[in-house]
């Protein structure tokens, strides 16, 4: 399993594997932001949309891929505030169902904590849908939970669901405790 963060030309070059990992997680009823059932060519256009952000550096995305085959992704959004360029949101962390169970997730996960405590970043922040076996990950990889917001998305079936709110401090500050 190789992961590489993309730039601008990775991101193009992979559309068609990204939307494809898209649709699979939406099939398989994670909330990460869409309905099902999610079309391929309205994967390929979200992940499009995505690509200018990289280009600014507001958007940071990581793909794990075996071969050509695109197995996962998780990205860290940047904000371009003075007042918060010490934090990052984590957002879009997926992995393909037949990889799940392997550890692909947490070492994602990982990556982008790390990526993240490289570049200054001290305070990285997420919320995932209560319940979710998402919710499970980020807790045991040392997440802290912030709070709960009642019916704040609709899962891809439409149902409403709460979210839970997390954060974790990386870098120097995790390091001072």
């Amino acid at each position: 399993m190789i992961v590489d963060r993309v730039d601008e030309q990775g991101l193009t070059a992979r559309l068609d594997r990204l939307a494809g990992l898209l649709s699979d997680t939406v099939e398989s009823g994670a909330s990460v932001g869409f309905l099902a059932p999610l079309g391929h060519a309205q994967a390929v256009a979200w992940w499009r949309g995505r690509v200018a952000e990289v280009a600014a550096g507001r958007l940071a995305v990581w793909v794990a891929r075996e071969g050509e085959r695109v197995t996962g992704t998780v990205s860290l959004a940047l904000p371009d505030k003075p007042n918060s360029r010490h934090r990052a949101e984590l957002v879009k962390l997926m992995v393909a169902r037949e990889t799940r169970g392997r550890g692909l997730g947490r070492g994602l996960l990982a990556t982008a904590e790390e990526a993240a405590a490289a570049a200054g970043i001290t305070l990285l922040h997420l919320d995932t849908e209560t319940g979710s076996p998402a919710e499970h990950l980020y807790r045991s990889a040392g997440w802290t939970r912030a709070g709960t917001i009642p019916d704040y998305a609709a899962d891809p079936g439409g149902e409403l669901r709460p979210t839970t709110l997390y954060f974790k401090r990386v870098g120097a500050l995790a390091d001072a405790g």
